[in-house]
């Protein structure tokens, strides 16, 4: 039988449990793929202290599991976080932030000694780009940056009728083919009105488990 998408989500949330180290507080992503892990981590709750979450869906998630969740600020630093990606490279460079939860997911990862990335195999590119590029701005800084990435060459769409967990807009960056993340990470950062962008460049993964129909295929920075 062939193995559908969330075969392979659920294989590598399974393969991700062998990083939580025991009696440890775990930096948990958003997503489908993030779900899945919180459902295997749910299994060993008994094993952790907690979790610090990159959103309120994956925060109710988890406490409906009888999981205790943590603002990060009375967790401090994290030893792991596990999170999915709408597009990664072999060089551990991703892009986040379809689901909208990029600043918060940005802040736990750089919170964390290790990244664990959980992929199916389809997400895995040579250059990213063809994701959209999600960038959470300030709703006064929406037209300014938008001005901004046409004169790098996208096309932004403001994502409509979405408002993210910190209350700002999402606008989505199509048409870039990003051949420096890193460049053009701390780039748009660096533009006034931009809380953060979708590159995860700077802090890239750790370590990708990647879902495919012949198992699971571990990853590291070459």
């Amino acid at each position: 039988m062939a193995m559908t998408q969330d075969d392979l989500k659920l294989a590598v949330a399974q393969a991700a449990i062998a990083y939580v180290p025991s009696d440890c507080i775990v930096g948990v992503g958003t997503g489908s793929t993030a779900n899945f892990f919180i459902d295997e981590l749910a299994k060993i709750k008994g094993k952790i202290r907690g979790a610090v979450a990159s959103s309120e869906a994956s925060a109710k998630r988890l406490q409906g599991h009888g999981i205790e969740v943590l603002s990060l600020n009375d967790a401090g630093d994290l030893p792991v976080y596990v999170d999915g990606a709408d597009e990664i490279t072999k060089h551990m460079h991703m892009v986040k932030g379809g689901g909208g939860a990029l600043t918060r997911e940005k802040i736990v990862a750089a919170a964390s000694a290790k990244f664990i990335c959980l992929c199916d195999q389809s997400k895995l590119v040579d250059v990213l780009g063809k994701f959209p590029l999600p960038i959470e701005v300030i709703p006064m800084a929406q037209s300014y940056i938008a001005r901004e990435m046409v004169k790098l060459g996208g096309q932004p769409k403001l994502r409509e009728g979405f408002t993210t967990d910190n209350g700002n807009v999402i606008l989505d960056v199509h048409g870039l083919s990003i051949m420096n993340p890193t460049e053009l990470e701390a780039k748009l950062n660096h533009l006034p009105g931009v809380v953060t962008n979708g590159l995860f460049a700077l802090r890239p993964a750790d370590v990708l488990l990647l879902g495919t129909p012949d198992g699971v295929q571990t990853m590291t920075v070459k």
